[in-house]
C-alpha cells in the first residue's frame, strides 16, 4: 500500500485507485462517525462522503504520504472539509451568532453539530492551525479521524505524553474561542 501511496503522489490515477478498494471499509467507517456528528437530517450518506473525498484525492493526490494512518488522516481530513462546505451552501447568507456550543470530547459518541456550528469549528481550527498546526493536526486526526494517541503520535513524530498534552491544550484553545463571550463581564 505504501508502495501504491507513493506512486499516487506523483500522479498516477491507476495507483490511487487500487489505493481505494484497500482502505474502503476504513473511510466508509470515518465518513459514517463523520456524519453522526452532524444534524438529523444530513442529505449526504457515507458511501457519497468517500465518493466525493475520493474525487478530491484523485484531482490532488497527496504528495509526501507516509503510512495507511496518514492516508486516512488526509482522508478524513477532506472529508470533513467535505461537510463543511455542505454546511456553507445550506447556510447560504445565514450565520449564526454569539457563542457556540461545541464539545470536543475522547467519546466516540459525540453530539451532532448543526451547520452553524460546524462551520464556526473549522473557522475555529483555522485559526488554531495558524497558532499551532500541530494543534490543529491533533484534533483533526483525533477528532475527525478517529485515530488513536499512539497512531497519532506516529504520524507527528512526536511521544503519546506530547499528543495528550496537544490534545488538552487544543481542546482548551477550542473551548475558549467558540465561546467568546464566556467570562466577558463588560465591566471593570
Amino acid at each position: 500500500m505504501t508502495r501504491l501511496l507513493r506512486e499516487a503522489a506523483p500522479g498516477s490515477p491507476d495507483a490511487l485507485a487500487r489505493v481505494i478498494p484497500l482502505v474502503h471499509a476504513e473511510l466508509r467507517a470515518t465518513a459514517a462517525r463523520l456524519l453522526r456528528r452532524e444534524a438529523s437530517g444530513h442529505t449526504l450518506q457515507p458511501t457519497e462522503l468517500v465518493h466525493e473525498a475520493w474525487l478530491r484525492l484523485a484531482g490532488n493526490a497527496p504528495e509526501d504520504v507516509a503510512s495507511r494512518q496518514h492516508f486516512l488522516a488526509i482522508a478524513a481530513r477532506l472529508m470533513r472539509q467535505i461537510l463543511v462546505d455542505h454546511a456553507r451552501r445550506r447556510l447560504a447568507a445565514k450565520r449564526g451568532g454569539g457563542a457556540v456550543s461545541v464539545t470536543l470530547s475522547d467519546e466516540a459518541g459525540l453530539p451532532a453539530l448543526p451547520p452553524e456550528d460546524m462551520l464556526a469549528l473549522d473557522e475555529a481550527l483555522e485559526q488554531l492551525g495558524a497558532q499551532s498546526p500541530r494543534l490543529r493536526e491533533v484534533v483533526e486526526y483525533r477528532f475527525f479521524a478517529g485515530l488513536e494517541e499512539t497512531e497519532i503520535a506516529a504520524l507527528l513524530g512526536v511521544t503519546t505524553r506530547t499528543v495528550q498534552r496537544d490534545w488538552a491544550r487544543a481542546r482548551a484553545w477550542l473551548h475558549q474561542a467558540l465561546e467568546p463571550n464566556r467570562g466577558d463581564s463588560g465591566g471593570a
